[in-house]
């Protein structure tokens, strides 16, 4: 991870809360929960700064993408190649 979502930042404050702008956003790791299809996903010690007022949440955005592109149902899999049929003028009978 880097040196932005290091431990040792956490806690220390990142900006006032655009939500009740009376709260400061902090860096702590959190539970993300999220839905993928039918099933509930929850990942633990997700990066995100959480206003110590309102409690409000926001993602890093890098972090996020890296999660949907590990959730994304065609990730480990062979992309199909596709067929194309022999070349039929070398076939004579």
């Amino acid at each position: 991870m880097s040196e932005q979502y290091n431990r040792a930042s956490e806690g220390m404050p990142r900006g006032l809360c655009p939500e009740c702008m009376a709260g400061v956003l902090r860096l702590k790791h959190i539970t993300y929960f999220t839905w993928l299809n039918d099933e509930l996903i929850t990942v633990p010690n997700f990066p995100a700064l959480v206003c110590d007022v309102c409690g409000r949440r926001e993602y890093d955005q890098r972090a996020i993408k890296w999660l949907n592109a590990l959730l994304t149902p065609q990730t480990g899999r062979r992309t199909p190649r596709k067929n194309i049929p022999p070349h039929t003028d070398s076939l004579q009978p």
